[in-house]
């Protein structure tokens, strides 16, 4: 019996996904695990596995497609099986891959139905899709390159040639696809065009490799630069004697192995600290929405994750009624998830502050931006040797509070830091609270 795959909702806020990747195509048997394709949220990445045994007997999407939450991917069936009951339920889509006796090898078909155009004496395949888009945004139809079956212009051609600034007018997009538009049985195969070979100076200085933008990126992008044209951010930078800290994480691998505690690192000791201090502060633990203050109830403290597809801010929630191995544990977890591009957008989203530790690099200071809608982020820095009052050399670390002076005066904030160091640099007693 045939099924649906349906592109799954991973968090409430989700409503579509981005096809980055197919790992398998139509006409491939595909047993339960195997993965079928990779997808991306506007926060997170991740891989589909199939569900059923089977053969892929159809696919709804391409790769760079844009598909609805919980509607039709694909379809897995037995071989030969008749799928067009199916078909006419899920709503095949115009842009949808070829069938699979399309893509055995054998000299490739070209579509049953076509909407072709003519401009300037040449025709031009469009699908329906990718015509609204382009008459609805005036894109320069001239820098377009298509990338659909047989030389067909799809959605994401326009959606391309759109992020790369390519903005001509409406008149001159339909000028483009002026004609009479001609629906054909059997549209003409193309000549494939061999390409010209490119000629590159072995020391040609000027070379690059050119790479779109991921989805994530963008987000990030979008996020940071809001960040900072809509809050008056101001960083606060101060230091702590570690000495304390120090010496207690020692004592932690000295000894954690015969107390069954995992690894518990200086970023854990830190958000609990973080944790501990920041509900004494509620215009800190919260989010400026709306000219409006969530001021949250407990401690969802988010900690910075470098990965391969951008930075990612998992939320550890409830921190404040956490034990320190109980952080350590979820923080392994998170960022594991994280890298692994397996987090949730709800397990990003509900934070009320964020840690981001550059310490680990070696960097001394630097100025973290705000997570919206949060009113304040903590940057940690490495720690250097000062100069104490009675002449000794102590191991000094950096702390930087970046904070939406809208909605966070100076004084809490400068209290809040120093109140943070001050728990820091007495480690051991703020366990016993």
């Amino acid at each position: 019996m045939a099924n649906f795959v349906l592109m799954p909702r991973q968090g409430q806020s989700v409503e579509s996904c981005i096809v980055t990747t197919w790992h398998k195509k139509v006409g491939d048997t595909v047993s339960v695990g195997d993965i079928l394709f990779s997808y991306e949220t506007d926060k997170s990445a991740f891989d589909e596995p199939s569900q059923f045994d089977g053969v892929i007997l159809h696919s709804f999407a391409n790769e760079g497609d844009i598909v609805d939450c919980l509607t039709p991917v694909c379809i897995i069936g037995a071989a030969g099986e008749d799928i067009s009951a199916l078909l006419n339920a899920g709503g095949a889509s115009e842009e949808a891959a070829p069938a699979a006796e399309e893509v055995k090898e054998e000299a490739p078909k070209a579509e049953a139905v076509a909407t072709v155009s003519e401009s300037n004496g040449e025709r031009v395949f469009i699908s329906p899709r990718a015509k609204k888009l382009a008459l609805q945004t005036g894109v320069d139809m001239t820098k377009v390159v298509p990338t659909g079956p047989h030389g067909r212009i799809i959605e994401r051609d326009i959606n391309k040639a759109l992020d790369e600034g390519f903005i001509a007018t409406t008149d001159a997009v339909e000028a483009f696809l002026a004609g009479t538009l001609v629906i054909e049985e059997k549209a003409e195969e193309a000549a494939p065009v061999a390409a010209a070979p490119v000629m590159v100076p072995a020391d040609d200085f000027r070379a690059y490799d050119e790479e779109p933008m991921s989805n994530v990126r963008k987000v990030i992008a979008k996020a940071m630069h809001s960040s900072l044209s809509e809050m008056a951010q101001l960083t606060l930078n101060s230091s702590f004697n570690a000495t304390a800290l120090l010496e207690y994480r020692n004592k932690l691998k000295a000894g954690a192995e015969a107390l069954g505690l995992g690894k518990i690192t200086i970023n854990d000791m830190i958000l609990y600290a973080v944790a501990r201090v920041l509900p004494n502060y509620p215009e800190i633990n919260a989010n400026l929405v709306d000219n409006k203050f969530r001021k949250f109830k407990h401690a969802n403290v988010g900690m910075a994750v470098d990965t391969d597809r951008g930075l990612l801010v998992p939320v550890i929630f409830g921190a404040e009624k956490l034990t320190l191995a109980e952080i350590s544990a979820k923080t392994k977890e998170a960022a594991g998830k994280a890298r692994e591009g397996k987090l949730t957008p709800d397990e990003m989203s509900g934070g009320s502050f964020t840690v981001s530790n550059l310490g680990s690099m070696g960097v001394e200071s630097f100025t973290p931006v705000i997570n919206p809608p949060q009113t304040a982020i903590l940057g940690v820095c490495c720690t250097t040797n000062k100069l104490g009052a009675d002449g000794k050399v102590y191991p000094a670390m950096g702390l930087s509070l970046t904070f939406d002076h809208r909605a966070v005066d100076g004084a809490p904030a400068a209290k809040f830091l120093k109140e943070l160091c001050t728990a820091l640099e007495n480690f051991d007693l703020l366990l016993a609270k």
